[in-house]
């Protein structure tokens, strides 16, 4: 865990379905745990961050999906979540499914176990080295029915009425413009197909106040850049569904719910897991002065510690369910 944590260079391609490198550079995580942004990488690594599969490495040429091969990984943190939205989209069997901003593969490889061999599920994402992530774990679960494609899901690269079903999961966030992203679904959907989404809601929940809160209580400014990258661009209250209604969706719904969402390891762990992932608040890290770190890692450590229970911290996920029909 320790050498994934020293010093690795970056490229950020920005929200799922953007074009293009959003931004680059390198970032350092000591055994301490403090970040340092801007240092000078030690080794090749090249790491592509994505809001919807928290961390992908790249050593040699070898791409490794971090998310699932960290000592602890959040793996397990995501099952939950994952599944609460197949539950939602209600797959049949024969069903074809797009999966928008699939990383490495979630929920596009649940979904392909639910439709069977009769149906088949595409995933998108901007990144390819993400989806070859996502390729390798379908075929290790001898699923045959998982096709990836490289692309902007501004701009799908499909016919019209290609899909049953249309799925994201913690991507529409990220969109650089959700409204044309939503009719490029519609689009490419069937007539009454549904299209469902998972979004993160209020900032003010334990995963992210008993963390990101805490640091931003310590050094104020802007919580997150104005013209960045915002997990929480959904969470008030029906601002999802007016998009999936300017987009052209009928029959909309959106419920707030608590998913569980438990971190499989200590306090110090999801805290040095959470820095190296958290893209949209790397401005917020950066104006920590270095001074102040041992002090803010501690408090961190006490609030998560609210949430430990032995084995696993349990914070749950306050996040925003939403589909609408065609």
């Amino acid at each position: 865990m320790d050498n994934l944590y020293r010093q690795w260079p970056f490229h950020y391609y920005g929200p799922p379905g953007s074009v293009g490198i959003r931004s680059s550079g390198t970032f350092t995580l000591p055994a301490t745990g403090n970040l340092a942004v801007g240092a000078v990488a030690a080794q090749p690594v090249k790491t592509y961050l994505c809001p919807s599969d928290p961390i992908v490495a790249q050593t040699n040429g070898v791409a490794t999906d971090v998310n699932h091969t960290a000592p602890g990984g959040s793996g397990a943190t995501w099952t939950p979540v994952t599944n609460a939205l197949v539950e939602y989209a209600r797959p049949a069997v024969g069903m074809r499914v797009l999966d928008l901003a699939s990383g490495t593969g979630e929920p596009a490889i649940t979904l392909a176990t639910r439709v069977g061999p009769e149906g088949s599920v595409t995933a998108l994402d901007l990144s390819q080295e993400l989806l070859e992530i996502a390729e390798k774990r379908a075929r290790t679960r001898g699923l045959k029915n998982v096709r990836t494609q490289q692309g902007d899901a501004h701009s799908l690269p499909f016919a019209d009425n290609s899909f049953d079903l249309g799925t994201s999961r913690f991507g529409v966030m990220f969109f650089r413009d959700p409204t044309k992203a939503l009719g490029e679904l519609r689009r490419v959907l069937r007539s009454g197909a549904r299209a469902c989404f998972l979004a993160w809601g209020r900032f003010d929940q334990p995963y992210w106040k008993s963390m990101m809160g805490v640091v931003h209580r310590n050094v104020g400014g802007p919580l997150l850049p104005p013209d960045g990258p915002n997990p929480f661009r959904f969470a008030e209250p029906g601002s999802l569904s007016e998009t999936l209604r300017l987009a052209g969706f009928g029959s909309v719904e959106e419920q707030t719910v608590t998913l569980p969402w438990a971190w499989p390891g200590p306090p110090d762990e999801v805290w040095q897991q959470m820095k190296a992932v958290a893209v949209p608040f790397r401005s917020l890290l950066a104006r920590v002065p270095a001074e102040r770190w041992p002090e803010i890692d501690a408090e961190v450590s006490r609030e998560v510690a609210r949430y430990f229970e032995g084995e696993k911290i349990s914070f749950g996920a306050e996040v925003i369910r939403a589909s609408g029909r065609k």
